[in-house]
């Protein structure tokens, strides 16, 4: 699991600036298969079937209700596509990266 993984959110309500291109790189190393696209954190998901990509899709639920930091989800019969973003700040925060980590470490279960 990355140090990613083991952080929390913190609450984000503004008033902060979102992350540099500088800034997002380092992090992104730290995330596999993840990229950067229009502004936003983004992975894709496969899946056998139905069945196992709800499966994916409410275990992010939870991590997402935890972390109180929730990604835009595009759902197909076996993919996912998740997208993270700060939208308090119009940008990239630690928070995306963070759950970005926890999502791979569930998916690695």
């Amino acid at each position: 699991m990355s140090d990613l993984a083991k952080k929390k959110c913190k609450p984000c309500e503004g008033g902060v600036a979102p992350l540099t291109p500088e800034q997002v790189k380092p992090m992104l190393k730290g995330l596999q298969g993840w990229q950067v696209e229009g502004g936003k954190l983004t992975k894709s998901f496969s899946f056998a079937n139905y069945y196992e990509t709800m499966a994916f899709v409410n275990a992010l639920a939870w991590i997402s209700h935890r972390e109180d930091h929730h990604p835009d989800l595009a759902v197909g019969y076996n993919k996912c596509k998740v997208e993270y973003m700060t939208h308090a700040i119009g940008g990239l925060s630690e928070n995306d990266f963070i759950c970005a980590a926890k999502c791979d470490a569930m998916f690695d279960l």
